[in-house]
């Protein structure tokens, strides 16, 4: 958690978490989080002014798919859902840094040092 402008703000979704796009068709598995924005203002401003979220929240780094490829995504708290379909992503790289849990569909990050 961090304190901002003297709110706590607390990530809703975990690394491993299995998550999709409010408004748009993809679906990812999270491997990262940053505690507010923190792109580029070029990224930021290229994202329509009606649909821009705020950047005093989460954001979300996906290993990340829709119906025709896969890829690297950046998305706010406020547009991400659970992922209710229960299937593990297809993205290549998932398997370098998790295992997919089939009881409680989401993934566990891998054990990258042997332990």
């Amino acid at each position: 958690m961090k304190y901002t402008d003297g709110k706590i703000v607390a990530a809703q979704f975990g690394i491993g978490d299995v998550v999709k796009h409010r408004i748009f068709p993809f679906r990812g598995v999270i491997f990262d989080i940053d505690a507010e924005f923190d792109n580029t203002d070029e990224w930021y401003e290229a994202i329509p002014a009606e649909v821009r979220p705020r950047k005093d929240q989460p954001y979300y780094h996906l290993l990340a798919e829709n119906e025709d490829t896969e890829y690297v995504a950046y998305v706010s708290q406020q547009n991400l859902l659970n992922d209710e379909t229960g299937e593990p992503v297809r993205h290549p790289q998932v398997s370098e840094y998790f295992d997919w849990n089939p009881e409680y569909r989401r993934y566990d990050l891998r054990d990258t040092f042997g332990h």
